[in-house]
This record gives structure tokens, C-alpha cells and sequence, in this order.
């Protein structure tokens, strides 16, 4: 079943945001966090043992919940791909030696399997004709992977099927879950057909139901360009020129959807269906976490006092301990009425991004997902960020709905101010914007946070194409 907003598919003429407002986000005060310390094991993470983690597994399984997944598949997948322009472009050391791993492994790679044999056949004379293989992978003659969302681009072998991510991620949900399945994938809107009929291909082999929505981001979030004199920067035809506004617009797709768990990771990062089992079992994992501490809401309501909220504060570390003087019962009733998420965090082995950190605010100290653009660049929080030992979330469970299951407007729980500044060329000239707070930064500043680590093999992002070549890409 295929389920459409149609408002989504209209294009939006007018802005979230006026010109003013952008231009005072963009030229005003810059927003910056105070970074306390970084989060880490059995400081603000959340550790357990084996036996714990399968009784939590365990009342994940009994569980009476209605649950969706909500994957964001809107990028392209042409940065997968980039080497391989470079090469052509301008050939250097560091490029030559991406190719030769790409051709010396080249039937390795799921794609491989879709190349006509006369481009095959190109590969295996005495003078493999490059060129001509990679501009076949890449332009719009051939299979044209440079334009095609990320989402599609063929990822897996399984036997007798190549699978793609949009196909992978539906098998992995239904894996997950033995009720009805639900599946949300923000897309880019040109790609739809396409879409719709690679998941149809492999639902019509599993013969179970499932429920999958496509979603935009609307083009009323979308930011509006400037140049360094606070004019507004126009496109060929006369318009102003806007741009996307980070994957934080997407708060609106996400406030849309009804259920009581919603399960979110990117769309790259998924594992060969072979290779898939840490990935259920971990989500399995927080879905029991969130699960325990929703009792402990229930409970803290019941008796919202300080000392059962220290109770609670040392199960799940919501605050530094410090901070907990400062809740009276109207504010720990407050606490109790927010959205909730439980975030699987992973060790930090040079991966680029963000991480999780204590952030003081108002005399309060919390925990935040935080990105590097929103510390100031000062030696004291820059020493900070590099003592971070995890990672952004690679999975998250959350909950937008109050502990007797009515849904939240989520955007009640934004921090409007911590958006991010964004600099970019335009025709050769620097041209400024601002992206809205980041999906699980600012758009989720005041909801309660709980970190807990999972193992590192629940994430395998595919950045470049040679990325496919890693272990939980391979059938075997």
C-alpha cells in the first residue's frame, strides 16, 4: 500500500522564514554551545551486559506497540562516484589508486552484475577502455548513477538478486518486526516511480504486508541565499536563489507520522541482508531500553518528586547530578511530558561528524548531539570535541508520543536557535545561508536524550563506492 500526502507534492511559493529573518540568522550573532565535557562510558553512555541486553531484547519482543521506520533517502549518489570524475578530469596519484582498487575488484561490486556484456567485455581486452566503462556507469547513455538518488544505486549481492538500499531496508524492517510493517522514506520527488517499483519487486517476493510512505521536504523550509553585503542573491532567471535547508527540515516529515516508536537511521547505512543481524538486534535492544524507561516515566508521574527523579537520573543519565537541585515537581511534570529518544552510539575510529556531549544551558547541564559548526572556536571547547569518544547515532528509537500514547507536535520541542551557518560558491562568488537546526541536534534539543552504545558493526555507511567492498557489503 502507497500512501501520499498530496500538500507534499505541491510546490511551496511561499517561506517559513521571511528574507528578513534569514538575513538576521545569517549576519546576526553566530549561535554557539557551551560544551561541558564529552559523554562517555558510564557518563552520560549507557553500558550493559549480555544477560541485560537480552532481557531488554526480550521485552522489546512482548511489546504492544504500533512502530515506523523513518529513513531519509533524499541524497544523491553522486559523490559515491567522485573519484571516478576526478580521474577522468585530472588523473593523479591519490585518484589512479582509487581506480585500480575499483577495476581490480570490479565483479565484486553488485553493479557489476548489471553492465551489458558488450561494456563487460570492455573490461577483459589486452587495454581495458576505462573510460568508456565509467562514463557507461555514470551518464545518462548508460546506467546514469551520478544523478540517481543513493537509495537506488545497486549495493548488494543475495544469491540470485542485486538489492539496492530502498530494497534492503524494507527486507531488514520486516525481519524486525513480525506485525504490520511500516516504512517512511523522505525522497527526492523526481524519483519516485523508480523507487516505488524496486521496493514492489521485492514485496511481491516476501508475500507480507507492508505500509511504505514517501514524504519531500517541503520547499517552504528551504533558505534563502546572501552575499557578504546582505543582498539577496538571485538565479539566472531572476529568482532568489534557495537552498535545502539540512536534513533538520525534515522535523516536519518526521511530526507527521502516528506511531508510538519511530526507528530512524540513514539510508547508506545498511548491512548485506546476510550480514544484517547485529543491526536487529541492536534496534531490538534500544526499542527495549525505551521501553523500561517509559516505565520509569509512569513512575515518576505517579511520585514526581526529587528523589525519584535521582532514582531515574542514575538508571538513564539524563542530567549531570549537579543539575537535578534545580527541578521542582512543576518541572519535573514537565520532564515527564516530553518526547523521548534512545540513540545507539558507537566508539569514534575517525569517523567525520558530530558526537555526544554534556552542553550547559541556563544553569541546567543535559545531554546533546552536537556538530562541530556549533561550538566556538576556541581552545578550550576545540580541546574538548577531539577527548570525544563516540560517534553521531547510527540508529535511534524514538518516542513522540506523551507516556499514555498521545502524539506530541514536535516542533514544540525545537530549539529555534541552533541552527547552522552555511558558506557555499555561486558562480565563483561566496554566498551565505542558514540550515535549520539539525534533525537530531536542534530540531530534538528539548526532548529526553539517552545515549547507549552498541557495537560498531551496526554501521557501515557507504560513502565512496569502493566502501561496498567491506566486509558487511559482501554476500559471503
Amino acid at each position: 500500500m502507497w500512501l501520499k500526502k498530496e500538500k507534499e507534492m505541491s510546490v511551496q511559493k511561499d517561506f517559513r522564514y521571511s528574507i528578513e529573518q534569514q538575513k538576521e540568522k545569517v549576519f546576526g550573532k553566530k549561535p554557539f554551545l557551551k560544551l561541558m565535557s564529552p559523554c562517555k562510558l558510564n557518563h552520560g553512555i549507557l553500558d550493559f551486559d549480555e544477560a541485560q541486553k537480552k532481557e531488554l531484547i526480550a521485552r522489546f519482543e512482548k511489546k504492544d506497540k504500533s512502530i515506523s521506520f523513518f529513513i531519509p533517502a533524499s541524497g544523491s549518489g553522486s559523490r559515491m562516484f567522485q573519484f571516478l570524475y576526478e580521474f577522468l578530469n585530472q588523473p593523479d596519484e591519490n585518484n589512479v589508486q582509487l581506480i585500480e582498487r575499483f577495476f581490480n575488484n570490479f565483479q565484486d561490486f553488485a553493479i557489476y552484475r548489471i553492465l551489458p556484456k558488450e561494456i563487460k567485455a570492455l573490461n577483459l581486452n589486452e587495454n581495458p577502455k576505462i573510460e568508456e566503462i565509467i562514463l557507461y556507469i555514470l551518464e545518462q547513455d548508460g546506467l546514469n548513477f551520478s544523478n540517481y538518488p543513493k537509495g537506488l544505486i545497486p549495493f548488494h549481492k543475495n544469491g540470485p538478486f542485486i538489492l539496492n538500499p530502498f530494497q534492503e531496508q524494507v527486507l531488514q524492517a520486516i525481519n524486525l518486526i513480525d506485525s504490520k510493517v511500516n516504512v517512511h522514506f523522505t525522497i527526492n520527488e523526481n524519483f519516485e516511480k523508480e523507487i516505488k517499483e524496486s521496493i514492489q519487486n521485492v514485496t511481491r517476493l516476501v508475500g507480507k504486508d507492508v505500509f511504505v510512505q514517501f514524504s519531500y521536504q517541503k520547499k517552504e523550509t528551504d533558505a534563502i541565499s546572501f552575499y557578504k553585503d546582505e543582498s539577496v542573491v538571485l538565479d539566472d532567471q531572476g529568482d532568489i536563489l534557495t537552498r535545502p535547508a539540512g536534513h533538520g527540515a525534515l522535523l516536519d516529515n518526521l511530526n507527521e507520522l502516528e506511531s508510538e516508536f519511530i526507528f530512524i537511521k540513514n539510508i547508506d547505512n545498511v548491512q548485506n541482508y546476510n550480514h544484517s543481524k547485529s543491526s536487529k538486534e541492536n534496534f531490538k535492544f534500544l526499542g527495549g531500553i525505551a521501553l523500561k524507561f517509559q516505565d520509569e516515566l509512569h513512575a515518576l508521574r505517579a511520585n514526581p518528586t526529587l528523589e525519584q527523579l535521582q532514582e531515574m537520573n542514575a538508571k538513564f543519565q539524563l542530567f549531570e547530578e549537579s543539575s537535578l537541585h534545580t527541578f521542582n515537581r512543576e518541572k519535573i511534570l514537565e520532564l515527564v511530558n516530553r518526547p523521548f529518544r534512545v540513540c545507539g552510539m558507537i566508539k569514534n575510529e575517525g569517523q567525520p561528524g558530530g558526537g555526544p556531549f554534556w552542553v550547559e544551558e541556563n544553569g541546567i547541564v543535559s545531554k546533546q548531539i552536537i556538530e562541530k559548526a556549533q561550538i566556538e572556536n576556541s581552545f578550550e571547547q576545540l580541546k574538548l570535541l577531539v577527548q570525544s569518544t563516540h560517534f553521531n547515532p547510527v540508529m535511534m528509537v524514538c518516542c513522540p508520543t506523551d507516556i499514555e500514547g498521545k502524539k506530541f507536535d514536535l516542533m514544540d520541542f525545537c530549539d529555534e536557535s541552533k541552527y547552522f551557518l552555511i558558506e557555499k560558491k555561486h558562480k565563483g562568488k561566496s554566498v551565505y545561508f542558514s540550515e535549520l537546526p539539525g534533525l537530531w541536534n536542534g530540531s530534538m534539543a528539548f526532548w529526553n536524550t539517552i545515549f547507549v552504545e552498541i557495537p560498531s558493526d551496526t554501521f557501515s555507511p557507504v560513502k565512496t563506492v569502493l566502501d561496498l567492498l567491506n566486509k558487511p557489503h559482501l554476500e559471503d
